[in-house]
């Protein structure tokens, strides 16, 4: 006999004014602390605060932290790894951007 799988969807409603503390971000995006903190250190997430223990976080990061994480599960990579393709992809959005200013398509 087979066994079902079920899942759950959990929304979170995130707008400018939201903020995480490490512990509420980490939970938020069911990742280890200590991942989230590589990728404060590569530069993915800026949190105001001295450390770890008083950092605070904007809403977007709970965006870019899952897009983040996503990457990292489905290529294998790890938190440098996924800076850099973040930072790519920002590349490609601003790119797109200019683009469409100029009306080319």
């Amino acid at each position: 006999m087979s066994e079902s799988r079920r899942t759950v969807l959990e929304v979170v409603h995130v707008d400018e004014q939201t903020r995480f503390t490490l512990v509420q971000l980490s939970e938020a995006c069911r990742a280890d602390t200590a991942l989230l903190v590589d990728l404060v250190d590569e530069g993915v997430l800026e949190p105001i605060g001295e450390g770890p223990d008083s950092w605070v976080f904007g809403g977007d990061a709970l965006g870019r932290a899952l897009t983040a994480l996503r990457i990292g599960r489905d290529l294998g990579l790890d938190a440098t790894a996924m800076a850099l393709v973040l930072d790519l992809l920002d590349e490609i959005r601003v790119l797109k951007a200019r683009l469409r200013h100029a009306g080319v398509r």
